[in-house]
């Protein structure tokens, strides 16, 4: 099939036809899976809510998993998949390599989501996210996550594949681009990581198949993590490239050292898939000198790579607006940033949340001596709902409302509205994440359907501080919700009724 091009008159990237399409089916599918994952996410607020207390266990468990697969697989490796196209194809200006496959990528991923998605609200597979054994799920819960898991890997190969046709036909001079780069990490880490993945998920669907006798429970939580975890650090590659792509789209930042950005996406390629033992430091089966090492030494060096990051996105910015002339005193050229632009205020939100309530808190959790205390309460859901949700959701979000002019060729609809939704969101996941890990000090578990135990033969109490807290925790949520759902107003309805633009 040939390649047919068009370029942006605003930036002047070639957009070619094939990857142009697969962007655009990938990102909506991902919008409809967060549109899911959101509607989900009220309902287990309203349950957790002591005081509301919506859905009978049942249901809190079966929507619990079903959330977890929605939001931490589907919306974010679905739109993992328009960033690889768009940093292999768009700015690489070439074509998209074997598009059949991509295709292919697709359609596995879709049919793979739908089963796993089905099986869980028909009430065959309440096992949450961790799915851990023996907690047996129906074969068909496990086979869906394997069919998604090989689409992935199909759309890693077109990556790649994309990135040697580039090269092969020279359409850019020299390395590749930054955001080019991470993409390359993220596609790393991504292999790795599902085929992690396949180790341990094809024989758990043999062994709920009846085919195999039994499931190791220690293996099996050893292999799942290396996939389960590992699957957040794609999103960190993925998200830290949308960091300087997004410095570069609002306030045209250059890296100020693009090797010492490049060296800190090589040090997560080498060392980020080591943090995923961190969920294990309780488990009996690993000995106390590799936790030790784990969690002293190896997992920081991964750490030390989003420090330099952390370092390298805000420096970007800062020396491109002073090159502008806002050179005043120290913070001139913060306060003359654009913070209109819902680019740029969901670039800060990324980088606060991740970089300060997320990060610190993960490495402090990832101790071997706060681990057994912290692990089984809500301080650890609070700590990811910062690194994933407002790290690499607010990433995407930041990324969409440039990815709808330039790919779907629409003009943004209800501006108003997009100034406001980073702000929305972004404020209520900060209450809502700081909360909940502040009502897991109280040691309020993760998971459990009704804490106070009413059903059993000790009924607990957390106290009213708890209480309040709780009902902090579930406004932030509530707030995050509304801007969740003014983030999916303005993408979809851009992208049905949006002003053509012609170009």
């Amino acid at each position: 099939m040939e390649a047919v091009f068009r370029t942006c008159p605003v930036t002047g990237l070639k957009v070619e036809r094939n990857a142009e399409t697969l962007i655009m089916f990938n990102a909506v599918t991902s919008i409809v899976f967060l549109l899911v994952g959101g509607l989900l996410a009220l309902l287990l607020l309203l349950t957790r809510w002591q005081a509301v207390h919506l859905l009978p266990a049942d249901f809190f468990y079966r929507l619990l998993t079903l959330h977890g697969i929605a939001m931490l697989v589907a919306w974010i490796v679905f739109f993992e998949m328009a960033v690889l196209y768009f940093a292999s194809a768009i700015l690489l200006n070439t074509r998209l390599s074997v598009p059949y496959l991509a295709w292919g990528q697709y359609g596995l991923m879709v049919v793979g989501a739908a089963i796993t998605a089905v099986t869980i609200l028909v009430g065959q597979a309440d096992v949450m996210f961790t799915s851990y054994v023996p907690l047996k799920a129906h074969h068909m819960y496990y086979f869906g996550i394997i069919l998604f898991a090989v689409g992935a890997i199909l759309g890693v190969c077109v990556f790649f594949a994309t990135l040697g046709a580039a090269r092969h036909e020279k359409t850019y001079v020299g390395s590749v681009p930054l955001v080019t780069f991470g993409a390359i990490a993220a596609a790393i880490i991504a292999l790795l990581t599902l085929a992690h993945g396949a180790i341990v998920f094809i024989p758990t669907w043999l062994w709920a198949l009846g085919v195999i006798p039994m499931m190791d429970p220690e293996v099996y939580r050893l292999l799942f993590w290396a996939f389960g975890h590992s699957t957040q650090q794609i999103n960190v590659a993925a998200m830290i490239s949308c960091w300087y792509l997004l410095g570069t789209l609002t306030v045209g930042s250059v890296p100020v050292s693009e090797k010492f950005s490049r060296s800190a996406f090589t040090l997560y390629i080498l060392f980020i898939m080591i943090a995923s033992e961190h969920h294990l430091l309780v488990d009996p089966g690993i000995s106390t000198a590799h936790k030790e090492w784990n969690t002293g030494y190896f997992m920081h060096l991964a750490v030390l790579a989003s420090m330099m990051h952390a370092f390298s996105v805000p420096a970007a910015v800062e020396v491109a607006q002073r090159k502008k002339g806002y050179t005043k005193g120290l913070f001139e050229w913060l306060k003359r940033a654009p913070w209109g632009d819902p680019g740029f205020s969901s670039l800060v939100f990324s980088v606060v949340g991740f970089g300060f309530l997320g990060g610190i808190t993960g490495v402090i959790y990832g101790t071997e001596q706060l681990n057994i205390i912290v692990h089984n309460t809500l301080r650890v859901p609070g700590h990811f709902h910062a690194t994933v949700v407002i790290g690499t959701s607010m990433a995407f979000m930041g990324i969409t409302y440039y990815v709808l002019p330039l790919i779907f060729r629409r003009e943004v609809m209800f501006p108003g509205i997009a100034k406001l939704q980073p702000y929305v969101f972004g404020t209520g996941m900060f209450v809502f994440s700081t909360a909940m890990m502040f009502v897991g000090g109280f040691g309020i578990p993760r998971r459990d359907w009704d804490i106070t135990g009413a059903e059993a033969p000790f009924p607990v109490a957390y106290g009213p501080t708890a209480d309040l807290a709780l009902a902090v925790m579930a406004v932030g949520g509530l707030v995050a919700i509304v801007g969740g759902a003014m983030y999916i107003l303005v993408a979809v309805s851009t992208v049905a009724i949006g002003k053509k633009i012609n170009r």
